[in-house]
């Protein structure tokens, strides 16, 4: 049974790369039917955020990644929160000084960065193993430990960059314990990927420089190397540099905050430097499940394009509101409607969403999109003065036409049938286009830069609202007239 783990450090928001560095192992333990563990790395005390543990969990179930190990679902290798596994890395540890592959080390933070100055001063790497002290005391808690390297060429695969090399010049004698008795991450993550049988390791680009130490620590500890998958950097739009805040990033539930909804969030992620060879562009979770595989991503960054996320969430918007029908997608627009929607009955807010769905990109878009179903707008002739199909109608003559619409219509059956067949007979009475005289209507019960198809937009106000709308529109024009 194959095993992959997620093991991210509760020091903030979860950002899109964190969640990406969790879709693949998730993709690769469900299509060889093995299992996917959650483990908390919180070892750096100092950077500990109250609450990002708690969002991190929440953020994967969001997205569908569901554990089979971890914190709250439990395990056969509990704890799975690094803060608790200290006896077990201490063990680990003294295996490494029982057979003199580990040492303490008491030298001061001085006389460290003397070493380091000396090396500048001389320009030499700075390696700790060349200022190695020769009788270290005994190690106990309150002292760092570190790994007595043993430097020599190394030679690796990765799954996704190929076959690698480094030699003796990149390996060091790297700390193992810190003098809080804590574990660094190049210690803990070894102890914990051999005591889970985890077979799969995905993380970023950026850990690869460190490759060779861990194969060291593999080595001195009898450990076989689990397959290693190193994820090339997100950049930013300009894909000149990794994706960061100040490219305007945000944390995966800003965007669910935002409207972005969970299908379109995983399917973006899982193709952000992936694709299967084809063109398609759309994927359900069991589709990538199937289709993925580790030899197919791409091995340099890809670029975040948030254009394109705000595409394929309207495409899932679309398709869920087809698979689901609307009583069951309103569901999940609770948070998202204007305050003035809330005195209305949700038979009506459903309404409003059949006739509206296909034009939103986030569910968000549903505040500024649906106001004026709930709320009279306020009237802005300039909407009409300056649209393009109207600004050469005089007033007097876009006071007529509204006037006559206005009759046509008070006197149909209110429904978008009767109403579709109104408003394209009055095309022909009035001898104008549809962009002329349907654009009228349409700001004039609106006021807004967009709408749903006219007919089903008077359908859903109702009469009274519509013709009173249009009535008031044509009092505005007449009175700016005079």
């Amino acid at each position: 049974m194959i095993k992959t783990r997620f093991a991210p450090s509760p020091t903030g928001y979860i950002h899109i790369g964190n969640v990406r560095s969790a879709i693949y192992p998730y993709l690769i333990a469900k299509q060889n039917n093995g299992k996917f563990i959650l483990r908390i790395e919180d070892t750096d005390q100092a950077r500990y955020v109250e609450g990002a543990t708690e969002l991190i969990e929440s953020t994967l179930k969001w997205l569908g990644l569901d554990w089979d190990e971890g914190p709250i679902v439990g395990g056969p290798n509990a704890p799975y929160f690094q803060s608790k596994r200290k006896a077990i890395y201490h063990a680990w540890a003294q295996k490494l000084i029982d057979i003199g592959r580990a040492y303490a080390d008491d030298t001061s933070s001085e006389q460290i960065q003397a070493y380091r100055d000396q090396c500048s001063a001389e320009k030499v790497p700075y390696l700790y193993r060349n200022f190695r002290p020769e009788n270290p005391p005994a190690w106990h808690e309150g002292l760092p430990l570190r790994f007595k390297a043993d430097p020599k060429p190394r030679h690796w695969h990765d799954e996704v960059m190929g076959n690698l090399e480094a030699g003796p010049e990149v390996q060091d004698d790297i700390i193992l314990i810190k003098a809080d008795g804590l574990p660094t991450y190049n210690f803990a993550h070894i102890v914990d990927d051999a005591e889970m049988d985890v077979d799969w390791v995905c993380r970023g680009v950026e850990y690869l420089a460190s490759v060779p130490n861990y194969l060291a620590l593999y080595e001195a500890l009898g450990l076989k190397v689990p397959k290693l998958a190193s994820l090339p950097h997100i950049l930013g739009p300009t894909g000149g540099k990794k994706l960061g805040k100040r490219d305007g990033a945000k944390s995966v539930n800003e965007y669910r905050k935002d409207g972005i909804l969970p299908e379109a969030m995983l399917n973006y992620l899982a193709c952000l430097g992936w694709n299967d060879g084809t063109e398609q562009e759309i994927y359900t979770q069991t589709e990538l499940i199937e289709k993925f595989s580790v030899n197919r991503i791409q091995t340099s960054g890809a670029r975040f394009d948030e254009t394109k996320l705000l595409w394929q969430n309207g495409q899932w918007i679309r398709r869920l509101v087809d698979e689901e029908g609307i009583d069951k997608f309103y569901l999940r627009t609770t948070d998202f409607w204007p305050d003035s929607a809330q005195a209305y009955p949700e038979t009506y807010r459903k309404q409003v969403l059949s006739i509206i769905y296909d034009r939103l990109k986030t569910l968000a878009d549903l505040r500024a999109m649906t106001e004026y179903f709930f709320t009279d707008p306020e009237i802005d002739l300039d909407l009409i003065v300056k649209n393009k199909f109207l600004k050469k109608i005089s007033e007097e003559d876009l006071s007529d036409l509204l006037q006559k619409a206005a009759a046509a219509l008070e006197k149909v059956t209110w429904n978008e049938t009767t109403l579709q067949e109104t408003l394209n007979n009055l095309l022909t009475q009035l001898d104008k286009k549809p962009a002329e005289l349907f654009s009228l209507i349409r700001i004039s019960i609106s006021y807004a830069p967009f709408s749903p198809a006219l007919h089903q937009t008077l359908a859903t106000l109702g009469k009274e609202r519509s013709l009173a709308r249009i009535r008031q529109t044509v009092t505005a024009i007449e009175n700016d007239n005079q």
